[in-house]
């Protein structure tokens, strides 16, 4: 590729590229974790677009640079329109740009939906499996059935050994198609519970991955002793609910914004002493696992750029050491700025 070609990768060269790579994908996300927690990268705030009389669709902006090895820097630009579900179209459409970080200049523009949805599932089941101390995951509830909690049931087989899935979801009938398709990934049970309480009582890790924009969970009474809970969402549950449990966060910062369930639990208290660590604190062996008082532990990432970059990164350096996508060789104007 010339010094002013452009690498683009389309969706569905890089669900080939990562097929079979989820362990590799979650070192990825780990590592990026923990350059992150060191302080070898920049992140700004993610910027959300949304539209006057509409409080359901969104545009947002996530820009990073990650050091540490990475040496990459980018942006996200993912939608989110729930009403796309309706029209037969995935609910999440998105593309990431990398930039060379010598010289500034784009140098790949991939397909980012997919990236998004594995780098997000990968950070459940990382959080899931380091919070579980090692033990069996168990029968894993799963309240939303789209492609964020297919991804995460991916991941959590790969990281964990689940294979034993409860279901919940507004749209029956969703459920149900969604149980189908888990026995693809090898699942040995996947039943839909007859109510989220129900869900929420027979399983020990659960994932809520909604389209929610409040909280609709205040009472987590009926969860087990000690239960993981994987706040993906992050708007599902209540403050209430929050302030009661042992909270692990991927950024103190980014996750108490934008109406988060953490953020109403900051509003509502007028601190952040109820977030304990983060999960790279853990990881770095700063902080331990579990509070150690047997109760709920949530993990609620907000979802860093960083983490788009870094796995980005990895499926672009694939796609060229395998031929991959389309190099677009005259993208940029020739000579620029030098005039002759």
């Amino acid at each position: 590729m010339s010094r002013d070609g452009m690498l683009i990768v389309g969706g569905k060269e890089i669900e080939e590229l990562l097929h079979g790579r989820e362990l590799e994908v979650a070192d990825v996300v780990a590592r990026a974790y923990v350059a992150h927690n060191q302080g070898r990268s920049s992140l700004p705030h993610s910027l959300f677009l949304r539209f006057p009389d509409n409080d359901l669709d969104r545009i947002i902006a996530l820009p990073a640079f990650l050091g540490d090895g990475f040496e990459v820097a980018g942006l996200k630009w993912i939608s989110s329109f729930p009403g796309n579900l309706r029209r037969g179209l995935a609910r999440a459409s998105a593309v990431l740009i990398l930039n060379d970080t010598e010289t500034g200049r784009p140098e790949a523009m991939l397909e980012s939906s997919l990236i998004s949805a594995r780098r997000t599932a990968a950070s459940a089941a990382l959080g899931a499996r380091t919070l579980l101390e090692g033990k069996p995951a168990g029968r894993v509830g799963l309240i939303g059935t789209g492609l964020i909690n297919f991804e995460v049931a991916r991941f959590l087989k790969a990281l964990c050994g689940a294979d034993r899935y409860l279901l919940h979801d507004l749209d029956a009938e969703r459920a149900r198609s969604f149980a189908q398709a888990l026995g693809g990934l090898g699942a040995v049970e996947a039943e839909v519970a007859a109510s989220q309480e129900e869900l929420l009582a027979a399983c020990p890790v659960v994932s809520f991955a909604t389209t929610a924009i409040r909280p609709h969970v205040s009472d987590l009474s009926v969860c087990p002793p000690g239960a993981v809970l994987l706040h993906v969402s992050l708007r599902d549950l209540a403050p209430e609910a929050i302030l009661a449990c042992d909270n692990v966060v991927d950024d103190v910062d980014h996750v108490c914004r934008a109406n988060t369930s953490l953020h109403l639990a900051e509003q509502a208290t007028g601190g952040r002493d109820f977030i304990r660590c983060t999960l790279a604190d853990i990881l770095e062996g700063k902080a331990p696992a579990r509070r150690g008082d047997g109760s709920i532990a949530v993990f609620s990432p907000f979802g860093l750029g960083v983490l788009d970059i870094a796995l980005g990164k990895m499926v672009a350096n694939a796609a060229r050491a395998a031929g991959r996508g389309v190099v677009v060789d005259d993208f940029f104007p020739v000579g620029g700025e030098l005039f002759t």
